[in-house]
């Protein structure tokens, strides 16, 4: 007797008796089919990765600096088996376009906003939101936009806390104070290949679990020519974010969306001392301190992906 694997909606293989009893209890298998598609927001073209049920809870994955939606490549798979997930790059990441810096406000609100337009031409009215990083302040002032829209919090190194923003901060501060030639020009060191391989490497458990094509993948993207300036501009305006983490923190008390957080405890950029005060506003979210890094997922997707896929199934509903 045979047995199916589902591979797609569409992809059906059959398994011989053989192979049913090696699959054992497991009836079919399926394989959610990503999709990858760019649609235009105000005139800019925004990629976006997508998968799972388009009737099902939609879950929005919000990158970080320096990458896009590939940090996610792994895990929009495992989610996707019940779970609508949209992924997309902001402009100047990734496969979005990168407008000249002079004629496209590089802005943490422009991003949210950019979000916001591409959510509703996917018709898209309710959300969990995964905030990594740069996704945080996104996520955080598309929240402050549709604060009933949000239906969960999965938050990754992603800080809304003053405690969060330690010595790494030092030379950004001093540049969102004088904004000074000398001190734009101090933050080059920060698109330097071995920084970009420093963010995926630093405080990991197992470098042998890091993908050497991750800063294989970003760095020509930040080596594009005016990419320097798209990326100084946003280091400028991640400034304007912390006067909002009143805001953020009222959000969170006043709405008390279910949250889990899932924090790399060695990252020098966003470390742990901006996890626990997110605990002061959201008593009851469940917090995971994880012995890695900046990019957690990159090391720890065995561990991360089943508690986040616990907590969806248990704060999420279909309607």
């Amino acid at each position: 007797m045979a047995i199916a694997i589902a591979l797609s909606a569409s992809t059906v293989l059959p398994l011989t008796s053989h192979a049913a009893k090696k699959a054992g209890a497991a009836h079919e298998l399926v394989v959610p089919q990503v999709t990858y598609r760019t649609v235009d927001i105000d005139g800019t073209k925004v990629f976006y990765r997508e998968a799972g049920p388009a009737d099902a809870p939609v879950v929005l994955l919000l990158h970080g600096f320096p990458t896009s939606s590939h940090m996610f490549r792994n895990l929009i798979p495992i989610l996707a088996d019940k779970y609508h997930v949209i992924a997309p790059d902001y402009p100047g990441f990734g496969q979005s376009d990168a407008p000249d810096h002079t004629k496209f406000a590089y802005t943490f609100q422009h991003y949210a906003d950019i979000v916001d337009g591409l959510l509703g031409k996917l018709d898209v009215k309710e959300y969990a939101m995964y905030v990594m990083d740069y996704g945080a302040p996104v996520g955080y002032r598309l929240a402050l936009k549709h604060p009933d829209r949000v239906s969960a919090l999965i938050v990754q190194n992603g800080n809304a806390y003053e405690e969060g923003l330690k010595e790494f901060w030092d030379p950004i501060k001093a540049y969102w104070k004088n904004d000074t030639p000398e001190n734009r020009q101090a933050l080059m060191v920060l698109f330097k290949p071995e920084t970009t391989k420093f963010q995926y490497t630093d405080g990991m458990s197992d470098l042998a679990h890091i993908d050497p094509d991750n800063w294989g993948h970003d760095q020509p993207l930040l080596d594009r020519p005016g990419n320097n300036d798209i990326q100084l501009d946003l280091f400028h305006d991640y400034g304007t974010n912390v006067p909002l983490y009143p805001e953020f923190q009222k959000f969170f008390r006043e709405k008390k969306p279910p949250t889990l957080i899932v924090w790399g405890k060695n990252d020098k950029i966003f470390p742990a001392d901006g996890a626990s005060p997110y605990l002061r506003d959201l008593p009851h979210a469940e917090m995971h301190l994880l012995d890695t890094g900046h990019f957690a997922l990159e090391d720890k997707l065995p561990e991360m992906a089943p508690l986040i896929h616990d907590f969806l199934d248990r704060k999420l509903s279909r309607n």
